[in-house]
């Protein structure tokens, strides 16, 4: 496997790079800007995008969407419940004050239990709503890419139109913590975890919260 994370756009988002090393394929989560340092380091490792995936549809992870499907001619995917806001990135991005263009349309929409496949490697894709409706996770081989449901020590926010605390808090007990306690947390800021550290840690979620 190859994982390569950049913090990308205004406001640090992670997009992951996950590419199988052996066929040289791979996908693209959350372009959420800067497309030029995301095409130069997948060209570094001389990977060929098959799919450029959003974990949500929240601008600061899809901003790039557009600009990296032009380079790759990869396609779009995203859970239906958030696949209108591709459409809606430039007047969510004037809200903070920031310039994006609205994403193309997404080519094909995923659900719970859907399987992506590239090379050598399926994700398994996990609805998690909470941070929007249609927030979704991504699991291969002992590693979940988890958008903004889930970070290290924190979770996601739920005060924006769509968010709730109820459901995120269900997504991340009920979906991610049955995972086992060594899986990789990939998430959409801020640094790596485990699954085990946010059970016994995070104090939104974990066993003391």
């Amino acid at each position: 496997m190859i994982i390569k994370e950049l913090v990308v756009g205004p406001l640090m988002s992670n997009c992951f790079i996950f590419g199988c090393d052996k066929t040289k394929e791979a996908v693209v989560i959350d372009p959420g800007g800067d497309t030029d340092k995301i095409l130069l380091s997948l060209a570094d490792s001389n990977l060929q995008v098959k799919h450029i995936i959003n974990t949500h549809g929240h601008f600061d992870h899809v901003s790039g969407n557009g600009k990296m499907k032009a380079a790759t001619a990869a396609d779009i995917l995203i859970h239906p419940l958030d696949a209108d806001m591709l459409g809606m990135l430039s007047s969510n991005a004037a809200i903070f004050g920031i310039s994006v263009e609205n994403s193309p349309p997404c080519d094909r929409t995923i659900e719970e239990s859907d399987k992506i496949s590239f090379g050598e490697i399926t994700l398994e894709v996990i609805h998690t709503p909470g941070h929007t409706p249609g927030g979704i996770s991504l699991f291969a081989n002992g590693i979940v890419f988890v958008g903004d449901t889930l970070f290290a020590g924190s979770i996601g926010r739920t005060d924006f139109p769509g968010g709730d605390f109820d459901t995120l808090v269900s997504s991340i007990q009920n979906k991610l913590f049955k995972m086992d306690d060594d899986v990789r947390v990939l998430s959409g800021h801020g640094p790596e975890t485990t699954i085990e550290k946010e059970k016994r840690f995070n104090p939104f979620v974990g066993q003391f919260s």
